[in-house]
């Protein structure tokens, strides 16, 4: 469990680039949307901006918990020894998707968008309304609408908390990934120009990318090792147990 929240937050913090580019956009419009005396102001701002966000983490935490609820009846069905692995397996292949999405390697990814595009039609007119945004709470409610709005990344995060063990550890992965895009985002909507030049760095998007491969790799072999050494202490403890039987 603590090597995948560890993950979470890596994912989130190394899709900055995407995140900027996809996000900063939306934050900097409703930014600049608000009164000129609160946006020509950047303490006042930054709490509007932080409103944002976390409305739009705490969808993203809904959404894990849903998705790990979803994952657990899998984990049943498929086995309840070899299921999580399976599962595992499936997840470290995404973030690996998702690592070549980030550098740039395989745009394909993009494609999974599409499934959210129901869902985003119905919310969408709930976020238009919030519009132009005048006060904290309608901030607030309008990141909850954004949470859902459809990302490869995000939709790539809730396949990997598949693997979750329970409802509440898929809701900490999702919160923790929301976490992991919040330095960026926030400061995107205060800097926009100047974060989103930095986001457009190939070098920085493949150094991203590689490391959220590295850390798909990892989980699937830390569970393995796991796995092994679970499996050595019980023939170890085997013929101890039978000789107290005898």
């Amino acid at each position: 469990m603590e090597y995948s929240l560890l993950a979470a937050f890596g994912i989130g913090l190394f899709s900055s680039a995407h995140c900027i580019g996809m996000c900063g956009g939306i934050v900097g419009a409703l930014s600049f949307g608000l009164p000129p005396e609160i946006r020509n102001d950047r303490w006042r701002l930054l709490p509007y901006i932080l409103l944002y966000n976390m409305g739009r983490i705490l969808s993203y935490t809904l959404a894990g918990a849903l998705v790990a609820g979803v994952g657990g009846e899998l984990l049943h069905t498929i086995s309840p020894r070899y299921g999580h692995l399976l599962l595992q397996g499936i997840a470290a292949l995404i973030m690996i998707a998702m690592g070549l999405y980030i550098t740039g390697w395989f745009p394909r990814l993009a494609l999974i968008e599409s499934v959210g595009r129901p869902l985003w039609r119905y919310l969408e007119p709930v976020g238009q309304r919030l519009l132009p945004v005048r006060s904290p709470l309608q901030a607030f409610l309008f990141g909850m609408v954004w949470g859902w709005l459809p990302c490869g990344m995000v939709y790539g995060a809730l396949i990997y908390s598949l693997s979750a063990h329970d409802v509440l550890e898929g809701a900490l992965f999702m919160a923790l990934f929301g976490l992991g895009t919040l330095p960026a985002v926030a400061t995107a909507g205060i800097l926009t120009s100047r974060i989103a030049h930095l986001a457009r760095i190939p070098t920085a998007r493949r150094i991203a990318g590689i490391t959220i491969i590295v850390l798909g790799l990892l989980g699937p072999a830390m569970s393995l090792m796991l796995e092994g050494n679970d499996h050595v202490q019980h023939l170890h403890h085997r013929p101890t147990d039978e000789s107290r039987m005898q």
